[in-house]
């Protein structure tokens, strides 16, 4: 890989700079602070910067959004304090998920074998009643399944099953869910 032959591609327009620029500014001020703003203040800003967002969902201090208009989130979703979701892919977070705090979810990453090292981005799908435990790192183009739960520390970078319970680096499935 030669990092001098990396040429970025898709840049995005004036406008949408400008739009990242104030998001950043919004976020700053209400998201990435210990100040307890109410969730209906957050989801009010998540929601005119194009984010779509259900019923009752928390979203505690020091969470940080890179692009709220590539994320989708279901009714009852909790994300924990430091939860990061890095999405320039679409992100989209089921009914009943809870994403602990200091997790990870990052939609791109760059291509090693290319000497151009070309950036991919895939997005994630989080399905309904998952629970991401504590400092999990969640890589692009992964569906976590349904009823999944993903224990401490984990790192996964393939789809998970319905009804699994994942653990490790990389996460492999230990067992069923009861």
């Amino acid at each position: 890989m030669k990092l001098s032959s990396y040429r970025e591609t898709n840049l995005p327009s004036m406008s949408i700079k400008i739009k990242y620029a104030i998001w950043l500014l919004i976020s700053n001020l209400f998201f990435l602070t210990n100040i307890p703003y109410p969730n209906k203040i957050k989801i009010l800003f998540l929601k005119a910067f194009g984010a779509k967002i259900g019923k009752k969902s928390i979203i505690k201090p020091w969470v940080k959004i890179k692009f709220p208009w590539e994320l989708e989130i279901g009714d009852d979703v909790w994300l924990g304090e430091n939860v990061w979701i890095d999405n320039i892919s679409k992100v989209s977070i089921g009914n009943n998920v809870c994403i602990s705090q200091n997790t990870f979810i990052l939609t791109g990453n760059h291509n090693y074998r290319k000497e151009t090292f070309d950036l991919i981005t895939l997005p994630i799908i989080i399905e309904d009643n998952v629970w991401i435990t504590a400092n999990c790192l969640i890589a692009n183009g992964v569906t976590i399944g349904k009823n999944s739960l993903i224990l401490l520390s984990s790192t996964v970078i393939s789809s998970t099953e319905e009804n699994g319970v994942y653990r490790g680096n990389p996460a492999i499935k230990i067992k069923n869910k009861l």
